[in-house]
């Protein structure tokens, strides 16, 4: 399994990792690549043409080449959209780490590229004793930081890459995204996190008005991931092999 592997995160929820996901999608399809966009764990589902939907995973897959069966591109979608950890146990269910790991390992093994979006922030809990920098640390893959750009992003940006050097992980690169129009500053804001996170700045999205498909082609105008890592990234036999029924 040799698939290029990337984890989307960001500064919070709400910023754009979805719209930067499905960038980073197409620009990968846009080479040539078998392209899969996973979201292994989202909340707010609801039920159409006969099955569960999420906004973000349907964006992720419009922008892939392939498209695998849900429970391998996100083995935990939960109905109500609240903190992943509080809808699974209003579910019921529990957030197993190497399922979801064996879930990559398969859709890696069918693709070239493939695009993890993690849910929230960095560090949303997941279970008791789990978050999403656990997930990220145990897929090993570079991660592309989403800034929302608005006040107080800069503090943001430099704690969420202080929690991914802290995992070992490598920040392949960051982007910012325009989520306050109205916000005063905003390239002097953009120039200090620049000047301050040792990874290079990806682009920077601006407010747009177009939406779906549309919305992803404009957004990606202003984005170099050209300048990205590979993201080589096998996830190993043994830590995918005690994997739980999902």
């Amino acid at each position: 399994m040799t698939a290029r592997g990337y984890f989307v995160s960001g500064t919070d929820t709400e910023i754009g990792k979805t719209l930067i996901g499905a960038c980073l999608l197409q620009f990968l399809t846009r080479t040539g690549l078998r392209t899969v966009g996973m979201k292994p764990v989202a909340a707010g589902a609801e039920l159409r043409d006969g099955g569960w939907h999420n906004d973000d995973c349907d964006a992720l897959a419009a922008q892939a080449s392939l498209a695998p069966p849900q429970r391998l591109t996100t083995p935990y979608l939960f109905r109500q959209p609240t903190a992943p950890h509080i809808a699974a146990a209003l579910e019921g269910r529990t957030i197993d780490l190497p399922a979801i790991l064996d879930c990559y390992r398969q859709v890696a093994d069918l693709a070239d590229a493939v695009v993890v979006e993690g849910v929230g922030g960095f560090r949303v809990p997941l279970g008791p004793t789990t978050d999403t920098a656990d997930l990220a640390q145990q897929l090993g893959l570079p991660v592309v930081l989403v800034v929302g750009v608005r006040l107080g992003c800069i503090n943001h940006a430099l704690l969420t890459a202080e929690a991914i050097a802290a995992r070992g992980l490598a920040l392949a690169g960051w982007v910012a995204n325009s989520v306050d129009a109205d916000m005063l500053n905003a390239a002097a804001t953009v120039e200090a996190i620049a000047a301050r996170i040792d990874a290079p700045l990806l682009g920077w999205v601006p407010r747009l008005q177009a939406a779906g498909t549309e919305l992803t082609a404009a957004a990606l105008e202003h984005l170099d991931f050209s300048i990205l890592p590979p993201g080589f990234r096998p996830v190993s036999a043994t830590q995918s092999s005690s994997a739980k029924e999902i």
